[in-house]
């Protein structure tokens, strides 16, 4: 897959609020779908769906347990967010030279 539609996929599962509030408690630490949906209040359906989502597009992986085949434990993925970090900074690397570059043809004239 291209980096832009690595990141593509990253930046549209981030995009919505419950989904952001999810990589935030698995940032902390793994967590089961219940303690999840717990900490964010979200019904088993909603829930599922983003978490779905997540998976899909590579931020979190899903586990079980060898002592319960019926418990799902979620962790974060990094490289997603690493490649996202990256691009960032490449972007305000670009930013900064061209206002850099504006700046020293404003001061010219």
């Amino acid at each position: 897959m291209s980096r832009p539609a690595r990141i593509d996929r990253t930046l549209a599962a981030l995009a919505a609020p419950h989904r952001r509030l999810i990589v935030e408690l698995l940032r902390i630490r793994p967590r089961r779908a219940g303690e999840i949906a717990d900490a964010i209040g979200l019904n088993p359906p909603a829930l599922s769906r983003h978490l779905r989502n997540l998976k899909v597009n590579g931020v979190i992986k899903e586990a079980h347990p060898a002592f319960d085949a019926r418990v799902r434990i979620y962790t974060l993925r990094p490289e997603p967010i690493a490649h996202l970090k990256s691009w960032l900074e490449e972007t305000e690397r670009l930013w900064a030279e061209q206002l850099t570059a504006f700046k020293t043809h404003l001061e010219r004239d």
